[in-house]
């Protein structure tokens, strides 16, 4: 292994950590939770996420991805947007805050005002602190944020169980990402040497938003599509029902983007560093898939195949109806690592305007998927969400075939043996819940039945994921 590929893994294997250690921790926090509060208590906090998630994406304006993507950024870089950032955070900050009743009004639920108003503070936070991760990932320095993140997610899950044990309610859910984001920012501050200068240039700052606008307009569509679900189900529906939804989407939540942003977080500076060089980004994409696949495709596989104990084991048989919209999910981020490593091809080439329109047509189609079933069921409204993005994985492949020579054909017959693996190991793994053990003792033989069979399957037949972890691991460990 070269130095530049043992600098990537090195990179992707603090990223995984980072990400999966806090994971490891909030997900047993989010267990906890799920049992001390009533579904309705998250379905109150979705609501108010619909419109942060939307101003989230004004906080960094695509400019993040543009200062990792610029060849030549400099400190004058930075420091624009850092200053841009932080205005932006305090001007959107102040719309929260004076809308906050408004939207209260809307739902015609009350205590929305406080809640919006003391939530909408993790706005300000993100602001400071996107910029350094844009440093941190330009710089390839993954290892100063996994201590971050696993401090702050620590020390918030203490604050959100002790909260929620002495009877504060939703607010256990408010307060603990806000401790989050702002450990993680002061670590980060403290960590990192990089620090804003007394420069400022529009000029700069133009260059970078003449690609981060079409970055920051897709992912606003993105967002917008995503939580414009959300608000629906609140509005037409109920609350227990969004929450409901929402819990379907959180183990698949947790478990795949985490490891689709460990490798592709590495990964997108790599390529933006080979946005010259054809060959070396296909194979960079190709890697992106092949790894990420191979971590994906099982998982979701088996999470199926779980669903049913490891939900009522965990989080009570009053959180069973989640079920359902688990397994749509499952579905959706089974392919996710498609679609991320060929958007991140995309913009490492600077063709934000592709993007962009991608962006477009997905949306348009899913809206119009979303209209058509929105008065018919909550579980309709699932239904449609995953038709319309196994549509957006697929057309985002296709671009790549005329800027790498790697089309849609050619990386779905690379992951095809990883699908029949994981199709084959999923079916092995329900079968066994057919024989009516208790719930413990289901997934205690389900999960590492699963893992065994996937690994051998993996090995037999030589799935790249595989030989490529563990000569890492063999590197590593010296052996």
């Amino acid at each position: 292994m070269d130095p530049k590929n043992s600098d990537i893994s090195t990179n992707v294997i603090w990223r995984f950590m980072e990400k999966f250690s806090a994971k490891a921790v909030t997900f047993i926090v989010s267990i906890i939770l799920a049992r001390l509060l009533i579904p309705e208590a998250y379905g109150t906090v979705a609501l108010v996420t619909v419109f942060t998630s939307i101003l989230e994406v004004f906080v960094d304006s695509g400019l993040g991805s543009a200062l990792i993507q610029k060849k030549d950024a400099d400190d004058i870089d930075f420091s624009s947007v850092f200053y841009f950032n932080v205005a932006m955070c305090f001007i959107l900050y102040c719309g929260m805050f004076l809308a906050a009743p408004y939207i209260a009004r809307f739902y015609h639920v009350s205590e929305l005002t406080p809640i919006i108003r003391v939530q909408s503070v993790t706005l300000i936070i993100s602001g400071v602190k996107n910029i350094q991760f844009a440093y941190i990932s330009r710089h390839m320095m993954f290892k100063k944020f996994f201590w971050a993140t696993l401090f702050g997610t620590v020390v918030s899950a203490v604050v959100g169980l002790a909260m929620a044990y002495k009877g504060f309610g939703v607010w256990a859910l408010v307060v603990q990402p806000i401790i989050n984001y702002a450990i993680d920012t002061i670590v980060l501050w403290c960590t990192v040497e990089w620090r804003p200068k007394a420069v400022f240039s529009w000029k700069r700052l133009k260059e970078l938003l003449s690609y981060g606008w079409k970055l920051l307009t897709a992912k606003l569509l993105n967002t917008g599509y995503m939580k414009a679900r959300d608000l629906l189900i609140g509005k037409v529906y109920s609350t227990e029902d969004l929450a409901f939804f929402n819990k379907g989407d959180a183990y698949p939540g947790m478990l795949v983007p985490n490891i689709t942003t460990s490798i592709d977080g590495v990964i997108f500076p790599a390529m933006a560093k080979k946005q010259d060089d054809e060959k070396q980004l296909r194979e960079l994409v190709k890697k992106s898939i092949h790894c990420s696949s191979f971590f994906v495709l099982p998982m979701m596989a088996g999470l199926i195949a779980c669903a049913n104990p490891l939900i009522e084991l965990l989080m009570t048989s009053k959180w069973l109806p989640c079920v359902p919209y688990l397994y749509m999910f499952c579905i959706v981020y089974a392919f996710w690592p498609l679609s991320i490593a060929n958007l991140n091809s995309i913009r490492a080439l600077g063709r934000s305007d592709i993007f962009l329109k991608l962006e477009i047509i997905e949306k348009i189609v899913g809206i119009v998927l979303l209209v058509i079933t929105m008065r018919i069921s909550v579980f309709a409204m699932g239904i449609s969400y995953m038709i319309g993005e196994l549509f957006s994985a697929a057309i985002v492949m296709i671009p790549n075939k005329k800027f790498i020579n790697y089309g849609p054909l050619a990386q779905i017959k690379d992951i095809l043996p990883l699908i029949v693996g994981s199709v084959v190991m999923g079916g092995v793994v329900y079968m066994i819940q057919l024989i009516n053990l208790s719930c413990l003792t289901t997934l205690l033989i389900q999960v590492p039945v699963g893992i065994l069979i996937y690994l051998g399957i993996a090995k037999i037949f030589h799935f790249y994921g595989f030989s490529y972890f563990a000569n890492i691991m063999k590197k590593k460990l010296n052996l």
